[in-house]
């Protein structure tokens, strides 16, 4: 298995408040996790550390071998921090109604779990083909469920930052969880908005396809996302599977 990440701030803001890194808990199990923040000044970039890094130490403590567990986790532990996060927001003004989205994906040996809250997303490449494994939790996707408007319109709509959905908002959080199984040669992808709003799925699977090394196709697809106009912060992550019968040995990256 292998992995690189890279975080860019894009061509328009002047902060990047997108965050990502990687995790081991005691057996060796890897925790994939990205962040893109919300709200005003440093806010946002307060909300994506805080839920990266305090996610991170928690995985780092934690005993989990299998793939349950670690979906009762994920949705334990992101409640935590949707209240650690929320209370920090009341704490000072300046932090007042902060949050992040949050995509994690757990490796396993034959399979992988993804948490997902917000409009962050993870990919699934596979045979040529690319697959969305979250949903957007955002206003415009539920107009687009509810058949108010096309996914077409959804690209250019006026509002279609609004999240329903983030780590941070007071009250129970609803998390979205997903055990996926490993195939030889998958890939999968997870990101920042400010890489699919700027770039199609079709061109990220040819990127994604092409010869390159890994480090290659994060950077290209970074630059690609910028050579649309770099809207927002780009934080690309990729896990590529190369076992023909599973994605890892356990403990090995």
């Amino acid at each position: 298995m292998n992995i690189y990440f890279q975080s860019d701030v894009g061509r328009r803001r002047n902060s990047n408040q997108d965050y990502a890194n990687l995790f081991k808990n005691k057996q060796g199990i890897q925790l994939a996790i990205l962040a893109d923040g919300m709200g005003g000044h440093l806010a946002g970039d307060v909300a994506s550390q805080m839920a990266v890094n305090d996610l991170g130490t928690a995985w780092e403590e934690a005993d989990i071998l299998d793939e349950e567990k670690a979906a009762q986790w994920f949705i334990q532990q992101l409640q935590l921090e949707n209240e650690r996060i929320y209370e920090k927001g009341q704490s000072m003004p300046e932090y007042n109604g902060m949050g992040t989205t949050v995509v994690a994906v757990a490796i396993f040996e034959h399979n992988f779990v993804i948490a997902n809250v917000g409009d962050s997303r993870a990919y699934l490449i596979r045979n040529g083909k690319i697959l969305q494994l979250t949903e957007d939790h955002s206003l415009v996707n539920e107009l687009v469920k509810s058949g108010e408007i096309s996914k077409e319109m959804a690209a250019n709509h006026p509002r279609k930052n609004v999240l329903t959905r983030s780590v941070g908002m007071p009250g129970i959080l609803e998390v979205d969880v997903t055990n996926q199984e490993w195939l030889g040669e998958d890939f999968v992808l997870v990101c920042s908005d400010g890489l699919t709003n700027m770039v199609s799925e079709e061109e990220i699977l040819a990127i994604i396809h092409s010869s390159v090394s890994l480090k290659d196709k994060v950077d290209q697809l970074i630059e690609k996302a910028n050579d649309a106009g770099g809207a927002d912060n780009i934080t690309v992550l990729i896990i590529q599977c190369e076992e023909e019968d599973s994605c890892l040995k356990l403990g090995e990256s």
